[in-house]
């Protein structure tokens, strides 16, 4: 919002007026900037009012301390996550088929796996060891 007050006090500066076709806002006379003024200070209040309330609901969660204290629950507990570490080393499945034996999706196994990749290549080497071993 202070970027756009910014940009307006500039293009006045300018002699340049600005006007909001959807809101029907013209900066060039003192009643269309009065109002413009109004809605950027309204706005304001309402981002304050909204990171105030983020703020105390975060407070509340880690004052009944059941483990979380925000952010979007997580799809995954540990026991699927070590069934996939579990599978992910065998090449002859995929990671994707993977997470749909697990019910969740390939994005959920890299973001809660960070060694991912690891486990998938040490798995293909220790394959490609045991093939030509048995040659």
């Amino acid at each position: 919002m202070k970027d756009l007050i910014a940009m307006v006090a500039d293009l006045q500066r300018r002699l340049i007026g600005f006007t909001s076709l959807l809101e029907r806002l013209d900066t060039t006379t003192p009643g269309g900037r009065l109002i413009f003024h109004v809605f950027a200070a309204l706005a304001e209040f309402v981002r304050e009012l909204i990171v105030i309330g983020t703020h105390e609901g975060l407070a509340a969660a880690r004052a009944r301390g059941r483990g979380r204290t925000g952010g979007r629950p997580t799809v995954v507990d540990a026991e699927p996550l070590k069934a996939a570490r579990d599978l992910l080393p065998a090449p002859e499945r995929s990671v994707t088929s993977i997470a749909r034996l697990l019910g969740v999706s390939v994005g959920t196994l890299y973001n809660h796996i960070p060694d991912l990749q690891e486990l998938r290549a040490a798995g293909a080497e220790a394959a490609a060891l045991t093939q030509g071993a048995t040659r």
